[in-house]
């Protein structure tokens, strides 16, 4: 796959103001990448999961007033959609690239997978590296640092997926914008294959859900 990467102009996308105006240049300018990330990576991790996987691309198609803050593409095991389903996501906000698995709030399985991670959170926790991140919202743009929160805050992020409906948990990195614009597009396809791998253990905790 030849990919050219991320570069100062998709990221600028964010700060046009308009909904009308920020969709056309976000369709113009990031959608075609994350089409082609999407290509590449459903077909890696349907590899690397041993499910089919497949990709879909944040259409936006419900804002009407408020012009999106970040966009993304998720990979699910379902065609219809990845919402529901504990998922992986590569996306950007203007400050930083997010490579992610995520659980969001319309997947009714939280508690089932929050109860899985408590049981393994040793195994996972010592399998997180330390510069990973945590998020509990995955439309805000910060994060929590896998150091700083796995002695502490961690357990506590899983009873809230568990307990609160509108509750979500993400993991996996940030690349910031000036980090990410200098990255060449096969650094970039390598660094993401390493991070699903890193974070493949989340994703076969949500294996274990469907198939007991």
């Amino acid at each position: 796959m030849h990919f050219n990467g991320f570069n100062e102009n998709d990221f600028s996308v964010f700060a046009i103001d308009g909904l009308e105006v920020r969709m056309e240049k976000l369709i113009e300018r990031v959608r075609p990448k994350l089409e082609e990330l999407g290509k590449h990576f459903a077909l890696e991790l349907s590899s690397s999961t041993g499910e089919e996987m497949f990709y879909h691309v944040a259409k936006h198609a419900r804002r009407t007033v408020n012009p999106p803050n970040d966009t993304w593409v998720a990979f699910s095991s379902s065609n219809r959609g990845y919402k529901m389903l504990p998922h992986f996501q590569i996306g950007l906000f203007e400050t930083h690239i997010f490579i992610w698995f995520a659980v969001i709030y319309e997947s009714p399985v939280k508690k089932e997978f929050a109860a899985l991670l408590k049981k393994e959170l040793k195994t996972v926790s010592k399998a997180i590296p330390d510069d990973f991140v945590w998020s509990q919202d995955h439309m805000k743009p910060d994060a929590f640092l896998h150091r700083d929160v796995k002695k502490g805050k961690l357990p506590d992020f899983i009873n809230t997926l568990a307990n609160v409906k509108k509750a979500e948990l993400l993991c996996g990195i940030h690349i910031p914008k000036e980090k990410a614009v200098q990255m060449d597009g096969n650094v970039f396809i390598h660094r993401t294959e390493s991070v699903f791998k890193t974070l493949m253990p989340l994703y076969e905790l949500k294996k274990k859900i469907y198939s007991e």
